[in-house]
């Protein structure tokens, strides 16, 4: 099974079901890092959609140690053997780096690096650019949006603000890359 499918099936076993929302969420971000898969050789296409697929997994109930996604849904990779470099771009999908810091978990996501490629820039445009139920959006609105659902005190609305500049950066690099190459990213 390629690695996509087997991505596909993971997190429809364990998120269709308890999380429909976020599964269609997954789903649409799927879709989005499919349109800028050109950007790239195909291992790195496949590596781009299994990553935008499995971004959200660590938010399964059975999965979910630490309450940090990211870091869970690393490690439930890296328990299954997935290639180390898929581990790290769950793990540091959409500046989790910040996010980790506010919770104390630095030391534990440290054991991935980060590797602000342009390829990790798809990822998180891919992610900043879909919406809770999977539809295309532009990153301005996602954050306003992330901030809204989770209200003004809470440790999300705190790290997403802190987190703007990058991903705003990650979104615009990324995008900028899709025009030069002639993809039209804004299709659905």
């Amino acid at each position: 099974m390629d690695l996509v499918a087997w991505a596909t099936d993971a997190v429809t076993d364990v998120l269709a079901g308890p999380f429909p929302q976020r599964f269609a969420h997954v789903i649409g971000v799927g879709s989005r890092a499919r349109l800028a898969a050109p950007l790239f050789d195909r291992q790195d296409q496949e590596l781009l959609v299994a990553a935008a697929l499995l971004h959200d997994i660590g938010y399964a109930p059975n999965l979910a140690h630490t309450t940090f996604h990211p870091l869970d849904g690393a490690r439930f990779l890296a328990h299954g053997h997935a290639d180390s470099r898929l581990c790290a771009l769950v793990a540091h999908h959409s500046c989790a780096y910040l996010e980790a810091e506010l919770r104390g978990l630095s030391a534990q996501l440290a054991q991935w690096v980060d590797e602000r490629t342009p390829l990790r820039d798809a990822l998180w445009w891919a992610d900043m650019t879909t919406t809770p139920d999977g539809e295309s959006t532009n990153v301005h609105d996602r954050i306003e949006e992330i901030q809204k659902r989770y209200g003004p005190d809470d440790l999300v609305t705190f790290f997403i603000r802190q987190a703007k500049p990058e991903l705003v950066a990650a979104v615009e690099r990324t995008e900028e890359r899709l025009r030069a190459a002639g993809v039209d990213y804004t299709a659905k």
